[in-house]
């Protein structure tokens, strides 16, 4: 998550809410037992497993990423988009939002960023996994891949590092789907994830909140139509300029996750 919040929410009603939900929380704490950190390590477990051998998949997703303004109203920036992966090393994916609509596609070699909006592209050489691709969007250029974590080699490994606390929740249903509930904490961050029951164990919902920027903003994704293997539409993975888009420096380049221009990135805590 991008550290972009202000000030913490201090409205009554806000303060309401919480004292509601510690009590909630805590009237229900008595059930989370040893037992249910063991079940839900291994359903993480049995997800990762299931991520990491699906050769090929696709889906559709929603994001939702909360900003807290310097008058302390939360905001949430919504985008939308699509992703399709073929293991060890090729991806597509799209992004669009009110304010940017960026195509990304890469090859096993060559990384090439599409801003649709205003027919632009710029390329650059990654080789490597997929693994290696998400890193270097992440730590080198400062563009995310939306749930990245969930699309490594090994999500497990990635998950649950440095996690200090785990609650099964029960059930819920994310976009008719069943899915067990799980809530995890760490040091920096708070996280929950939405997991589909069955032979199919892909996350439908995954939300990370900050605990180090004030207002404690959340991001969340939420994944739809998920297909795995066969049902995966073919793709070539190569970038075709069927537009005529013109070539740029990557740093000139819009990011999907920048935010508008009336919006004034915040400090942590």
């Amino acid at each position: 998550m991008e550290k972009i919040a202000r000030k913490l929410i201090d409205a009554p009603v806000i303060r309401i809410t919480g004292v509601g939900l510690v009590l909630f929380i805590g009237f229900c704490a008595p059930a989370v037992t040893h037992a249910d950190e063991a079940y839900a390590r291994n359903l993480i477990k049995n997800m990762s497993e299931y991520m990491s051998t699906q050769k090929s998949i696709s889906f559709n997703y929603d994001a939702i990423r909360e900003v807290v303004t310097k008058d302390q109203q939360r905001l949430a920036l919504a985008g939308s988009g699509t992703v399709v992966i073929n293991r060890p090393d090729k991806i597509r994916s799209t992004r669009s939002s009110g304010f940017a609509d960026i195509e990304m596609v890469f090859d096993g070699k060559t990384l090439t960023l599409l801003g649709k909006a205003k027919n632009i592209y710029s390329q650059v050489e990654v080789p490597g996994t997929l693994d290696n691709l998400l890193d270097v969007l992440r730590d080198k250029y400062n563009r995310p891949l939306p749930g990245a974590d969930l699309f490594m080699s090994n999500p497990q490994e990635q998950l649950m590092a440095g996690v200090n606390n785990i609650k099964d929740l029960g059930s819920g249903v994310i976009g008719g789907v069943e899915c067990d509930h799980l809530a995890f904490r760490k040091k920096e961050v708070d996280w929950q994830i939405w997991i589909a029951q069955g032979d199919r164990p892909y996350p439908c919902r995954y939300s990370i909140t900050s605990k180090l920027i004030s207002g404690s903003p959340q991001y969340s994704i939420q994944l739809s139509d998920w297909k795995s293997g066969d049902l995966v539409a073919a793709d070539d993975f190569a970038f075709k300029n069927v537009t005529d888009a013109k070539k740029i420096e990557l740093k000139d380049l819009p990011n999907a996750e920048d935010l508008p221009g009336n919006f004034v990135q915040g400090k942590t805590k």
